[in-house]
């Protein structure tokens, strides 16, 4: 297996150029961030004949498919092809290979009845390692003339110029600078169509702007009973009840505890300008030769988990009984991957997420950003430590967690923990065509300039944690509504509207609410619309024409020649 990655990574090597080789060359399509949709995007711009520069801002390339989010948020199979299909089909290959089964068998794991998203027989294989996706995304890559440059940073303040309402190069805090005929945004955080001045929003809008019902506050945690898509809000991922906030229980003088809100969340469906919570998506091990055991960090602070202690001590009964879902015990959920590995991810009222602690990310600056990341890491690497070994937590918890740690195989120059913080929403752009709960819901007339699908769940995480009108601490932002069937997305919102800059894609920050995000966000659907905007971008370059000019029967016949999904069957 040692030898296959050599041989991927040399010939990945040999198909790269170095920024210095690179910057101050001109390239057809100019892709600035390395996430799924970027990878996806400068394969196909390879594919269609164009010169193309992949820039990756860190040292990590594929996102948080190749950042632990091994358990591959599906929503319709059927609503996935073109590449983001063909990287399913490559982890599948991938598999096939026994060499690639190091700490388990390949039977042992197919049979697991926890598993779920892979099945035997079928064409792609949709659960897997980092590592993994890394080897499958370089052999896809490596096939492809793709100039890759990573570690380097949009100057954000001054390094885009503008022409005529056209992005002419993009310059480097380091100073290395990249002309294009069109680019592309494939951030998580939007910060390239931030910088053209194109329309963008944060947070979340009030129900009235879109005729929504899920936007906006979702505090309505008390209308449990009922069954109706509303009060399914704030259901999920809660405190039990009881649970008091105050450093000195019943003490509202002795202030709250941490990360705990002043005040009200805000009235039911209005708008605010924060966001659902990140976490970090851990890859954990329960096999003893591959396992690091969680360690606790230097500054770990016992109040930061004090919640955590009094909502397993608020418990009336068995603690099997807290929770009528997922694992009785731990607050997570443990999504099995191959070779005894996982893809570990929040679950309940005090998990991973880092509640209310990144609102300001996506317009904060780099030292900003990473000042946040550094305070997710620390929680998190402090909550697992607590959970495995703090003698307040009860032992049959303990007993589960601290059979697990992080992977030793997986992230080495970081002890196991991935370095992509997951951002689950930042900016957003706001063009022509803005998705909203009722495309998702199928309730608007169909589209006719689809560029891709999407299946998933409306689905938001946390977003603050507040003291209800019992006195007691809960969190506030979270809905999970069905999604009747795979929705197109169109070409309208991942341009900008007419008017705005004429040679710009955004496949991730699409144009979209707070509620149809959480359903768009997966993914391979980035994978999807990154194909489809590069797609564009050739295009757009073959006919001399904006990418808002772009003559979308051309484009989408294109696209279904690619084998690109665009409509549900």
């Amino acid at each position: 297996m040692k030898n296959y990655l050599l041989t991927i990574y040399f010939v990945f090597s040999v198909l790269t150029l170095q920024p210095a080789q690179a910057q101050g060359q001109s390239f057809d399509i100019v892709i600035y961030g390395g996430t799924s949709a970027g990878v996806a995007a400068a394969i196909q711009s390879s594919r269609m004949g164009k010169s193309v520069i992949l820039i990756e801002p860190s040292a990590h390339v594929g996102g948080l498919t190749t950042g632990g989010l091994g358990a591959t948020d599906i929503g319709n199979k059927q609503a996935i092809g073109g590449i983001s299909r063909e990287f399913y089909q490559g982890i599948k290959r991938y598999y096939d290979n026994p060499d690639n089964w190091t700490w388990q068998e390949r039977s042992d794991y197919f049979t697991r009845p926890d598993q779920g998203r892979s099945k035997e027989g079928e064409d792609a294989m949709w659960t897997f390692e980092p590592s993994a996706a890394k080897a499958v995304y370089e052999e896809m890559m490596a096939a492809e003339t793709i100039t890759l440059v990573t570690e380097k940073r949009l100057n954000r303040a001054t390094g885009v110029a503008l022409q005529n309402n056209r992005i002419v190069a993009i310059t480097m805090e380091s100073g290395e600078t990249y002309r294009g005929k069109v680019f592309l945004d494939a951030t998580y955080e939007g910060d390239l169509l931030a910088a053209s001045g194109v329309s963008y929003m944060v947070g979340r809008e009030a129900n009235s702007e879109f005729g929504e019902t899920l936007n906006g506050v979702q505090a309505n945690y008390y209308n449990r009973t009922l069954k109706n898509a509303v009060s399914r809000n704030a259901i999920h991922h809660n405190f039990i009840p009881g649970v008091d906030p105050y450093v000195e229980k019943g003490n509202p003088s002795s202030g709250l505890l941490p990360f705990v809100i002043k005040g009200g969340p805000g009235i039911d469906g209005t708008a605010d300008n924060k966001l659902q919570a990140y976490c970090y998506r851990m890859t954990l091990t329960d096999h003893p030769d591959n396992r690091i055991p969680f360690e606790k960090p230097a500054n770990y602070k016992e109040l930061e988990y004090e919640l955590l202690f009094r909502n397993y001590e608020a418990a009336t009964g068995p603690l099997e009984e807290m929770y009528h879902y997922g694992d009785p015990l731990v607050p997570w959920i443990n999504t099995p991957m191959p070779n005894r590995k996982t893809d570990t991810n929040n679950q309940k009222g005090f998990s991973t997420d880092f509640v209310g602690q990144n609102h300001g990310f996506a317009d904060a600056s780099y030292e900003e950003r990473e000042a946040i990341a550094k305070r997710h890491l620390e929680y998190q690497q402090g909550l697992m430590w607590t959970l495995a070994y703090h003698p307040r937590i009860p032992q049959k918890v303990r007993d589960v967690v601290s059979k697990w740690g992080m992977a030793k195989d997986e992230f080495e120059q970081r002890e196991g923990w991935t370095p992509q913080l997951y951002i689950r929403e930042a900016r957003r752009m706001r063009s022509d065509y803005v998705v909203t709960q009722r495309d998702c819901e199928g309730l608007e007339p169909p589209v006719s300039d689809v560029v891709g699908l999407a299946a998933y769940g409306m689905d938001s995480h946390m977003v603050q944690r507040y003291v209800d009108h019992n006195g007691y601490v809960q969190n506030e932002g979270n809905f999970e509504a069905h999604v009747p069937e795979p929705y197109p997305i169109p070409y309208r919102a991942i341009v900008p509207k007419k008017g705005e800059t004429e040679n710009l894609l955004v496949p991730v920050c699409v144009s979209s609410t707070h509620v149809a995000f959480g359903s768009i966000r997966m993914e391979p659907v980035f994978m999807v619309l990154g194909q489809s905007a590069a797609t564009a971008a050739s295009l757009a370059i073959d006919r001399n024409v904006s990418v808002q000019e772009l003559d979308y029967q051309v484009l989408g016949a294109k696209l279904k020649a690619d084998g690109q999904i665009l409509e549900h069957r």
